[in-house]
């Protein structure tokens, strides 16, 4: 049974959209999307494309954040968090968080494996299908003040209040017993 969504019990906003050119909500991810630092057999750890549309008025910045709400943690496993993106951004490139190529003025929190930037899926082998929850909140400041050696949660609090609108897009992820 898979965990509940973490966004139910957050304040309801306004959707815009996101899509992206690596995968399609609800399906797996592409391999590039996947963990080799964490050992996953072809994963590249790359952030993956991501273009978004319908951000409401006001929107100051955005954010974009990566949880796994099934990681056998107790608590979730964040695989990305990235803030401060300015306003005129639609969209990030693949892999922009390894190849630096994040609009200028961004901040990359470290996610649960330790390292600030994009860590890719990696659930454990034969504990079943995993949701990678891609989400773009759109932010009513320029500048969330969340310090640059904060943790994920650390902005999502910061983003409770802050957030005018949330574009939303699931990828899968699953690896095989052996």
């Amino acid at each position: 049974m898979p965990s509940p969504d973490p966004y139910d019990a957050l304040p309801a906003v306004p959707a815009f959209t996101v899509t992206s050119d690596d995968f399609t909500n609800m399906q797996p991810f592409s391999p590039a999307q996947y963990s080799g630092k964490m050992g996953v057999p072809g994963g590249r750890d790359e952030s993956p494309q991501l273009s978004w549309t319908g951000a409401p008025q006001g929107t100051k910045s955005y954010a974009v954040t990566v949880f796994d709400p099934d990681a056998p943690t107790g608590s979730g496993f964040w695989h990305w968090a990235a803030f401060n993106i300015p306003a005129g951004t639609t969209s990030l490139p693949g892999n922009a968080s390894a190849a630096g190529e994040l609009p200028p003025g961004t901040v990359e929190l470290r996610n649960d494996a330790g390292f600030p930037g994009f860590v890719g899926a990696a659930p454990p082998a034969g504990h079943g299908p995993h949701r990678y929850m891609v989400v773009v909140h759109a932010v009513d400041v320029a500048s969330l003040d969340v310090p640059a050696d904060a943790t994920a949660a650390s902005l999502g609090f910061a983003l409770f209040t802050h957030t005018l609108a949330r574009a939303r897009i699931t990828g899968l992820g699953e690896v095989s017993a052996a």
